[in-house]
């Protein structure tokens, strides 16, 4: 599971196994996880997260998402 990102004490990843899904970014920390669509920005899932900490992921995801997008494509390339 490539790590892409660490920020604010989040790590943003993404799972071989995600392939078959449109590309999203996975995030874990601070006791809680959430699933982000890339192109959308919006929230596949957000648990044990408040308000806040949904604001500053999706704001994390929206500055690198270009790095984010480059992983997914780079990543999936290879083992496809």
């Amino acid at each position: 599971m490539p790590t892409v990102l660490r920020k604010y004490g989040y790590r943003f990843h993404f799972y071989g196994s995600d392939m078959h899904e449109p590309p999203h970014i996975h995030v874990t920390g601070h006791g809680g996880k959430a699933k982000v669509w890339l192109a959308s920005l919006d929230f596949a899932e957000a648990v044990g997260l408040n308000t806040a900490e949904k604001r500053r992921i999706l704001d994390a995801v929206n500055e690198h998402r270009r790095e984010m997008m480059e992983a997914w494509n780079e990543f999936f390339r290879s083992v496809s």
